[in-house]
């Protein structure tokens, strides 16, 4: 059995490659990319702490995973929404670099 804090230890570090990804790219799908990464961090935290410590009530048995599903439904519906709003701006003005598009200026 693998000990807590290694998936602790490596959830962060996907969270932190992620943040770069968001942070650091210019490029609009790899900031969506970005983002998944970083929902796909807090859904190994949250799976790793339901695996380790032990529910209240029986009836709190699977709430790390419907915490996760719920994260994977937002996930699903982050990237839907941000890749038609990417598909929206490159048809309009032909590019996915985010520090060209200004959409606030006349």
């Amino acid at each position: 059995m693998i000990p807590l804090p290694f998936y602790l230890v490596i959830a962060a570090a996907l969270f932190c490659v992620g943040l770069y990804g968001a942070l650091a790219r210019r490029n609009a799908i790899a900031i969506l990319i970005g983002i998944e990464l970083m929902l796909n961090a807090v859904n190994l935290n949250l799976v790793a702490f339901w695996r380790y410590i032990k529910p209240a009530s029986p009836t709190m048995d699977l709430a790390g995973q419907v915490f996760a599903l719920f994260v994977v439904t937002l996930a699903a519906a982050e990237a839907a929404i941000g890749l038609a709003l990417v598909i929206a701006i490159y048809r309009s003005r032909d590019t996915v670099n985010v520090e060209d598009v200004d959409l606030m200026k006349w």
